[in-house]
């Protein structure tokens, strides 16, 4: 089964139910079909392997996600906020590709390919002659590629196949299962698994999907009301700044009479913070959602019920379920696994493992399942007595800030470049508000100095603002064993104890 039968499927049973709303513009199921059809045609005569696209949320990100399943191209969106120093690495990766850039980027002029830019794009596909495709049922087929930062900085390939991501909606979601005026505002990146999902899922459902190209909590808060959304999906660190907006703002929690669930995930959300909106939102359904880009997406749910029980529940044991990200998906096995890959018991943490037909668990050229399907997620937790899991932290050093990976290697490769600076180690710190913060431990050149200013402005010259570190340590050296490998637990210690 081909992904874009999903958009065949919506478009066939309910064509002109409202699928898409953009900047006040609104298309049917039928008309993005279509436009798809239409895509998939420049796609497959263009004599491009990949379909990339390098921009914020818009009637783009559907109609080149199923534009690309039809035409049999993986369809592979980067991050719109990396440099072009780190972009273009990654599109000699996937030559020749069919480019389609926002307003904003750069040309990325190629020898091989296409590059267009998106209005243009969409201004083509959703006007022309009507076009029949065929396209290959090959479950096998690589549907979508995403690159994800790994510990090293170099970004990896994961691959999803078809089978991965049919599987994954077809076991968490029911065709047609949303009401004609049901609607779903995302807001997370396109280049996100969270973002590629919520469109699948949307289709599937045939829920309307209203985008938000840039989160800005005072424009979602308007946006949710104005288009009488139902269902919306945010990482912690978008709900933290929800909230914050309604407290300082005019705008009433009641304002959004329509909003009937709210999922979450892509990051550990503060115990505090999903109380304060179950206070703000009684009324509504809130999920926790877990998951990674090899497994497809979600893999556990803290579901509503959940929630509620939790919520004000007299047994601290129950109420700490708040903390935790729920219960598998009944076609997922998950484990916990010591460092010698043995099964551990309730309250005892490890690795996390899981395998399931939506499990990917590979990469470009290269598979870590092992012999039995199980997949390590190099994420770290525990489950308790009836089954629900609590992530304890990360098995590998990423930092992981408002659901967004920071590699640290990338940090300290900045840092070991300046003149003043001899070593640096940076590390994740815990945030309420982001989950999690960059901590910078550094070491001075000797005879030189550098002030904590002139670093954070350094790295902000170089890279994203998420980059800059909100605590800085100076010491005279760093902490390594006996290999030469740095204890990065000895120095994210350092700032515990700091916090204190």
């Amino acid at each position: 089964m081909n992904i874009a039968l999903f958009l065949q499927m919506a478009a066939e049973a309910c064509p002109d139910r409202r699928a898409l709303t953009y900047n006040g513009e609104h298309y049917t199921y039928a008309a993005l079909y279509a436009a798809a059809k239409r895509a998939a045609y420049r796609f497959s005569t263009a004599n491009c392997k990949y379909v990339t696209l390098i921009d914020v949320s818009s009637p783009a990100v559907p109609i080149a996600l199923m534009g690309a399943a039809m035409a049999g191209i993986p369809y592979v969106p980067i991050n719109y906020r990396l440099s072009e120093e780190q972009i273009v690495p990654l599109l000699d990766r996937i030559e020749p590709a069919y480019i389609i850039l926002g307003a904003k980027e750069a040309t990325y002029s190629r020898d091989s390919g296409v590059t267009q830019d998106s209005s243009d794009f969409l201004n083509e596909v959703l006007t022309g002659d009507y076009i029949e495709v065929k396209w290959n049922e090959d479950p096998t087929a690589v549907a979508v590629q995403l690159f994800t930062s790994g510990t090293t900085g170099t970004p990896k390939a994961a691959i999803l196949r078809h089978e991965h991501l049919v599987s994954y909606i077809l076991g968490s979601v029911d065709f047609m299962g949303a009401e004609e005026h049901e609607a779903t505002l995302v807001s997370v990146p396109p280049y996100h698994i969270a973002g590629i999902s919520a469109v699948m899922s949307s289709i599937y459902a045939c829920r309307r999907i209203v985008q938000l190209a840039n989160f800005d909590p005072a424009e979602w808060l308007r946006l949710c009301a104005e288009e009488s959304v139902t269902n919306v999906f945010v990482v912690p660190t978008m709900l933290t700044r929800i909230i914050e907006e309604l407290r300082f703002s005019d705008f009433e929690p009641s304002d959004l009479k329509s909003l009937a669930s709210i999922a979450y995930g892509g990051g550990k959300m503060p115990v505090p913070v999903i109380e304060q909106a179950l206070a703000l939102y009684p009324n509504v359904n809130f999920t926790n959602a877990y998951g990674l880009t090899e497994t497809s997406s979600t893999i556990t749910l803290l579901d509503p019920d959940d929630h509620r029980t939790a919520i004000d529940h007299d047994d601290a044991a129950v109420h700490a379920r708040l903390g935790s990200v729920g219960k598998p998906l009944p076609s997922v096995e998950l484990e916990i696994r010591d460092d010698e890959a043995k099964q551990l018991g309730p309250w005892e943490s490890g690795e996390i493992y899981v395998r399931g037909p939506q499990v990917s668990g590979e990469y470009e050229e290269r598979s870590v399942l092992d012999d039995d399907g199980w997949f390590p997620t190099r994420d770290a937790g525990y489950l308790d007595d009836h089954g629900y899991l609590y992530l304890s932290g990360r098995a590998d050093d990423v930092i992981v800030r408002g659901g967004e990976n920071l590699s640290p290697g990338e940090i300290e490769d900045l840092l070991h470049q300046h003149p003043a600076i001899s070593d640096a180690a940076a590390v994740g710190m815990p945030s309420e508000e982001w989950g999690e913060v960059v901590a910078l431990a550094v070491v001075k050149t000797r005879g030189q100095e550098i002030t904590e200013d002139e670093i954070r402005q350094h790295i902000r010259e170089h890279l994203r603002s998420s980059r800059v570190p909100e605590v800085i340590h100076f010491t005279s050296e760093l902490p390594y064993n006996e290999t030469g490998k740095l204890l990065r637990r000895v120095v994210s210690e350092w700032f515990r104890i700091e916090g204190d």
